[in-house]
């Protein structure tokens, strides 16, 4: 006869289970709460007699309490019985996305990106939350949450909205955040972007390179913007500078009936295929606060093939702890390849981010190496 014997709650240590993840392992998504384990396994706490999937919003037992099993039907054997918070015999795909959910959740409302409040929303711990958003979308939620307000400014200003109103509606806590010259983020003040390039006149085309379609427009003044595609049409990059300068004279020519945007054209060209050095054989109109400008200028230092920290550019130009806001310019800055803003990349040695997305930058980053000897 086989005699199965229960191990007592209150000495027997926790034990894996066939077909689970490594104990260790497993002790680290319950802690993380991390959703994609659901459906793995699930953990009971010998305390309450009740077990749960890895997700469960419940506060954390300590690990001497818990016990993994399997699946549901295993540690209904055990005697446990399943939590009524995260209905762990429920199909896993019935659990929200978390990672998603927080993307809806600042994106609702940009206040929510605080990251310690976000975490326990989405059922998470802050730390995992913040590496799976990051890699999932580029940005931290963080960082999300202050394009959405950027975007939501934005939005108000153009339609005519008063700044109070604006800094109101898109959820700054003060005004001083929207006048800041270093991390601002209209990259002008408020009044100067409402009117939109008012009564500027801006030539531009759009033409064919080795990256893709380009728009390249100019003031009289020089170069004010240099466009990638970054996957839109042409008429997409339009629609860009439209957004850039709303109330310009925007005048759309061909490159090679205009005497002066296409010496412009060939010299982007140029820079673009290595043969110029950047920032010297283009003229260039910088349309920016003092400290944006100040970062793009440094920006045109960077020799080609080799690279800047943002940290090294914020001293470059005199403000050491103005990393945050050098990497906000650095960001904004309109004139692709003439303004060479691929150069910056995180201490860390990664690349960051980019206006135009990451795979351009590695390929402008690669194309700038230089040759091997061997």
């Amino acid at each position: 006869m086989i005699t199965l014997s229960m191990p007592d709650p209150a000495t027997a240590p926790p034990a894996p289970r066939t077909g689970l993840p490594g104990v260790e392992r497993s002790w680290q998504a319950v802690l993380a709460r991390d959703a994609t384990h659901d459906g793995a396994f699930v953990f009971a706490v010998r305390t309450t007699r009740i077990f749960c999937r890895p997700s469960c919003p419940a506060r954390r037992p300590k690990r001497q309490n818990v016990e993994f099993f399997a699946d549901p039907r295993a540690a209904r054997l055990a005697g446990f019985r399943p939590c009524r918070r995260c209905r762990p015999e429920s199909p896993p795909e019935s659990t929200p996305d978390p990672i998603e959910t927080a993307r809806t959740l600042i994106e609702a409302d940009p206040a929510a990106g605080v990251l310690v409040d976000l975490a326990k929303r989405v059922g998470l711990s802050p730390s995992h939350l913040q590496r799976r958003f990051k890699a999932r979308y580029g940005l931290s939620p963080r960082e999300l949450a202050s394009a959405t307000r950027a975007r939501r400014l934005k939005t108000t200003l153009r339609a005519g909205g008063s700044v109070a109103r604006a800094t109101y509606d898109a959820g700054y806590n003060s005004s001083s955040l929207v006048y800041d010259s270093g991390g601002g983020p209209l990259g002008m003040t408020p009044a100067e972007y409402a009117k939109g390039g008012q009564g500027q006149a801006i030539r531009y085309a759009v033409v064919p390179s080795d990256l893709g379609d380009l728009l390249i427009a100019a003031t009289d003044r020089g170069v004010c913007a240099v466009l990638l595609a970054a996957g839109k049409s042409g008429d997409g990059l339009v629609s860009a500078l439209a957004d850039e300068f709303p109330a310009a004279n925007l005048e759309r020519v061909d490159a090679g009936a205009d005497t002066f945007l296409r010496a412009l054209v060939d010299g982007i060209a140029a820079e673009i295929k290595g043969r110029a050095s950047t920032g010297q054989a283009v003229p260039i109109d910088l349309i920016g606060t003092e400290f944006q400008i100040r970062v793009w200028k440094a920006l045109l230092t960077i020799p080609r093939g080799t690279q800047r920290s943002y940290a090294e550019v914020a001293r470059a130009i005199g403000r050491p702890r103005s990393v945050r806001a050098v990497a906000n310019a650095v960001g904004s800055n309109r004139l692709a390849i003439v303004v060479p803003c691929h150069r910056v990349i995180r201490g860390d040695g990664s690349l960051g981010g980019y206006r135009w997305g990451l795979p351009l930058k590695r390929r402008l980053i690669e194309a700038e190496r230089p040759p091997s000897s061997g």
